[in-house]
């Protein structure tokens, strides 16, 4: 989908490397983790761990992508807007959504050192082993996406939702 832009906006910019292209097998297999990575997990639950991970990590491309996802899949633009000061906005998410967002934060922004044993705690009261497992998993997998999307400078505004590969 490509959409004109009123001539005051900036241009796009150009991505760097379609790694994609470049190395199809990489690309393939990551698409394969993420199958793998979802299953058992709340598809709305999933897309606003990967908004935020996103978010954190300046990945436009997949800040777009996965906000389009979820309104898609009914989530509110409300609590899209609200991720990203999540901490102060706790009433418009469940416990169990505040633990994923707790435990994606811990994941993503490791520069404190090791994810925190409250937070992992937390995360255990709401989740069971195997879903917790498979949350780790989804958190570490788009934590990956996203550093292929800002290392690439991949461009964000023209994802469908559903279009993914």
């Amino acid at each position: 989908m490509t959409t004109e832009q009123p001539s005051e906006y900036a241009p796009e910019h150009t991505p760097r490397l379609p790694w994609s292209e470049l190395v199809p097998d990489v690309f393939r297999a990551m698409v394969r983790l993420d199958t793998a990575a979802h299953r058992g997990l709340d598809p709305k639950l999933l897309e606003l761990v990967k908004i935020r991970a996103s978010q954190l990590n300046r990945c436009a491309l997949c800040v777009d992508m996965h906000s389009k996802d979820a309104l898609a899949q009914g989530e509110s633009v409300e609590r899209i807007i609200q991720l990203s000061a999540w901490e102060e906005s706790e009433h418009f998410y469940t416990e169990k959504e505040l633990a994923a967002l707790g435990l994606t934060e811990a994941v993503t922004v490791l520069t404190d050192g090791f994810v925190p044993d409250a937070v992992y705690e937390r995360a255990a009261k709401h989740f069971g082993e195997t879903e917790l497992a498979q949350l780790i998993a989804a958190i570490t997998v788009i934590n990956a996406w996203n550093r292929f999307g800002v290392t690439c400078r991949l461009v964000p505004g023209h994802y469908t939702p559903g279009q993914h590969a």
